[in-house]
């Protein structure tokens, strides 16, 4: 990357902290964002089993508000974001009119007529761009507020205890998939019950002049129990293993919710219309006739590492595609997801390969996810 193109890059408010920690940075959706810090896999399981500390700066935060917002919300989202309570989050997806997937989302309800929208950084425009022109004839504002936050999140066993000597905010009340407001180490924050790691933790909303302040405080909070500053690339292996999707991967505008095994998010009983409602329940139907190709774990038998877009072969036939690969450092060898025919998704089928670069690899088909955690 040439100078001028990483100077064309978006920085978050940590840029210079994790520079100063040695982080090895790349460009993710525009943004130059910390890959690692230093092993990809001891940051790894420093979440799984104490803490880890990631800057997510980078996610797309929409404010969407007015005595309309939530009826814009059912209309322009496939899920009931008008029955979520105040307080609490919910996992939804916004689609095209064909019922395609532009992105999936994570919407909080923060006052009455207040909602937070929160994109993937590679589709936050498109889904402004999307919720803005829904908007029309809605009395709802919808406002791009991504300069207006930092996100930071704590993930891991050891999150709560952490979060916990800086905050005087209610975390044992606090439940999976909901946030409040609160001061953490005497920064004001929006503390949500999320995360992307399969751990419990806690993402931290925050005005991005205090996000140093905060950062420094969690640092040196966690530090007894082992906390470390995580970047991407173990966010990503951590996802995989908790079997959750990332778009561009398993989640595309060429498939819909039903496609993708997520039907479930998709709420027909709401009221009103919605976007792509027709389309998603002609993708519903077929669904229920002939299944489509379901997305499946694959565990290596050997030590070849799948990727995304390699085939998966049963018979000398291709049967699938995988859709995320890497190593896995909890489970000790390469893990995929991937998207096979019905007829060979079903845990154990036997037979089943992945194409890596013209051999045939053996891999055994496991029902996601392939890790979960002890409650």
């Amino acid at each position: 990357m040439s100078s001028s193109d990483s100077a064309a890059l978006r920085r978050t408010a940590l840029d210079a902290l994790h520079r100063s920690l040695g982080a090895t940075m790349t460009d993710f959706a525009g943004w130059d964002m910390p890959l690692r810090y230093g092993s990809e896999r001891d940051e790894h399981v420093a979440v799984r089993t104490r803490a880890g500390l990631f800057d997510l700066s980078h996610m797309g935060e929409i404010a969407v508000t007015g005595p309309q917002a939530a009826a814009l919300l059912n209309h322009a989202l496939v899920g009931n974001i008008a029955s979520v309570g105040v307080g609490r989050a919910r996992y939804t997806m916004i689609c095209r009119a064909d019922g395609g997937i532009l992105d999936d989302l994570i919407v909080y309800r923060l006052a009455e007529t207040e909602y937070l929208v929160v994109a993937n950084a590679s589709n936050a425009q498109v889904v402004l761009d999307a919720l803005t022109e829904r908007a029309a004839g809605f009395d709802a504002e919808v406002r791009d507020d991504r300069d207006a936050y930092a996100l930071i999140a704590v993930q891991g066993p050891e999150s709560p205890g952490i979060l916990k000597s800086l905050t005087d905010a209610d975390l044992d009340g606090l439940k999976y998939y909901a946030g409040l407001p609160g001061t953490v180490a005497g920064v004001p924050a929006l503390i949500a019950r999320t995360g992307y790691t399969g751990e419990d933790g806690f993402e931290l909303f925050v005005r991005p002049e205090h996000a140093v302040q905060l950062w420094q405080a969690l640092t040196e909070a966690g530090s007894p129990v082992g906390l470390v500053p995580c970047g991407l690339s173990c966010r990503d292996t951590l996802r995989l293993e908790a079997g959750m999707p990332l778009y561009g991967h398993e989640l595309t505008t060429s498939l819909t919710p039903f496609d993708a095994g997520l039907g479930r998010v998709v709420k027909f009983e709401k009221d009103g219309d919605f976007v792509g409602r027709e389309a998603l329940q002609e993708a519903a139907d077929r669904a229920a006739a002939k299944p489509p190709r379901v997305l499946v774990g694959l565990v290596a038998e050997g030590r070849r590492v799948p990727r995304a877009g390699y085939p998966v072969v049963a018979g000398g036939e291709v049967i699938g595609e995988v859709t995320s690969g890497a190593p896995s450092p909890t489970l000790g060898r390469p893990i995929a997801m991937a998207y096979v025919d019905a007829a060979h998704a079903a845990p154990g089928t036997a037979g089943v390969g992945v194409d890596i670069r013209g051999s045939h690899e053996p891999y055994e088909v496991v029902a996601l996810p392939f890790y979960k955690r002890q409650k």
